[in-house]
């Protein structure tokens, strides 16, 4: 049968946007709902924003450490308004782009909630579209924990549009959301404390990494509270908030902010009309090329629960549009080796098996570990360390993993990922001569092995 759309994607996050536009550049009529805002988490409450959070909080850093460069500073003001303000407008900036993007590659952008009413079908306000294929682009959400006074907190969501930066903010969560978070709050002039109800932060990072940041966290006044968790908020007369913990203990703050785990968004979507099918922790379930249980329904990005990273679901939506409208051209995603970070306060860069993954995959390996204070902060009463570290099979030599806590951590292990892919061995790090003086050089210099 004639099909409005050849393929109907919706949410225009980045891995729904990059199919739709290569799909619509192999020749498909494509169109995009969205109900929100373009550009999806990343652009709008996410990366984006995020890294523009922690840039301003890095600003607190290069004041402290001017003086030892001979720079003289009359004592800085913060406007957390102004910040927030350049922000919106950048974020306006993106939101045309990748409008532009969508129409100028001939995609159908369509400005409303779209719902799933049949196997080749979706509506939109009311409006219906017949499509040969669908594909699920809708992204995930942040949800806070059902405790007495949940409505007083706030996720990620919020905390981009606070009109003031709160004076006392309780962070709550173990993941990289919630630590990054309590560095920006910590390092924009926040009291800070962070909960997190495990023995440590960072769960499935390398055990060095965590220990190292959990140190260097402390170092810069950052109240850390493991094994600790919210039973109930109270909002006191004075405005204030009152977090009662399991234990007992009470902690008083203006902010109370959940960083505790991300559910697939599906409200509303019309699932019901269809064989698509969720696995055991609520995603969309789908095989290797993306395709739901339902046959004409595909589904990609955070939805599906996989590796939940903006430039995954770019490869995804990618991936998608070659298989079903450019075959020749189709390769599936690898998600070995994905370089990752950590815009913490310092960052994590890390790339390949953590030393304790490769253990418990059967590698007899070698640990290379250097911890060292950054020649910038030499001239500086600032005791910050970096750490570098590197996983290796002693019987093949092949690197199996690199991790960095450090200044530019995410800028150095993009290049590492691309020697990791390429399959380096130790020996080629060591042959490697180093960019001297920087931090990176650290990497090719490593020759004594740390266990």
């Amino acid at each position: 049968m004639a099909y409005d759309f050849d393929l109907f994607v919706i949410g225009a996050g980045s891995g729904g946007v990059r199919a739709a536009r290569f799909a619509a550049g192999f020749g498909a009529k494509v169109a995009v709902a969205e109900s929100r805002y373009l550009g999806g988490t990343c652009v709008n409450v996410g990366c984006v924003p995020k890294k523009l959070l922690v840039y301003g909080a890095h600003v607190a850093d290069e004041l402290e450490q001017a003086a030892g460069f001979g720079w003289t500073l009359e004592e800085g003001h913060f406007d957390w308004g102004t910040l927030i303000a350049n922000k919106n407008r950048e974020i306006e900036r993106l939101n045309g782009i990748y409008r532009n993007l969508l129409v100028n590659s001939g995609v159908t952008l369509l400005q409303g909630h779209a719902r799933i009413t049949g196997a080749n079908e979706v509506e939109v306000d009311g409006q219906r579209y017949s499509a040969e294929h669908i594909l699920i682009a809708t992204g995930g959400w942040p949800q806070v924990p059902d405790i007495p006074g949940k409505e007083l907190a706030i996720t990620s969501n919020e905390a981009f549009y606070l009109k003031d930066l709160p004076r006392r903010v309780l962070v709550v969560g173990g993941g990289y959301i919630a630590v990054e978070f309590a560095g920006i709050f910590q390092g924009l002039g926040a009291d800070t404390t962070l909960l997190y109800r495990g023995d440590l932060f960072l769960r499935g990072f390398d055990g060095s990494v965590r220990t190292h940041l959990k140190e260097e966290l402390e170092k810069r006044g950052l109240n850390l509270q493991f094994n600790a968790d919210i039973q109930r908020i109270d909002k006191l007369d004075d405005g204030s908030l009152k977090a009662t913990l399991k234990d007992g203990r009470e902690l008083l703050a203006d902010c109370v902010f959940y960083a505790t785990g991300r559910r697939p968004m599906l409200d509303n979507l019309g699932l019901e009309n269809t064989g698509v099918e969720l696995d055991a922790r609520g995603f969309i379930r789908v095989d290797e090329q993306y395709q739901t249980t339902a046959p004409s329904i595909l589904a990609i990005g955070d939805v599906i629960g996989r590796v939940q990273l903006t430039p995954v679901a770019l490869a995804e939506g990618m991936a998608v549009a070659r298989r079903l409208f450019k075959p020749e051209q189709y390769r599936p995603v690898d998600y070995q080796n994905i370089p990752t970070a950590v815009f913490s306060q310092p960052p994590i860069g890390t790339v390949g098996l953590t030393e304790e993954q490769a253990l418990e995959a059967g590698h007899k390996v070698q640990i290379f570990e250097s911890r060292f204070r950054a020649m910038k902060l030499t001239l500086t009463d600032i005791q910050e360390k970096t750490l570098m570290k590197l996983v290796v099979d002693a019987e093949t030599d092949k690197v199996l993993g690199c991790h960095m806590v450090g200044p530019d951590a995410g800028e150095i292990i993009q290049g590492l990922g691309i020697a990791l892919k390429a399959g380096a061995t130790k020996q080629q790090f060591d042959e490697t001569i180093g960019v001297h003086p920087t931090a990176a050089e650290e990497f090719v210099t490593m020759r004594t092995v740390t266990r």
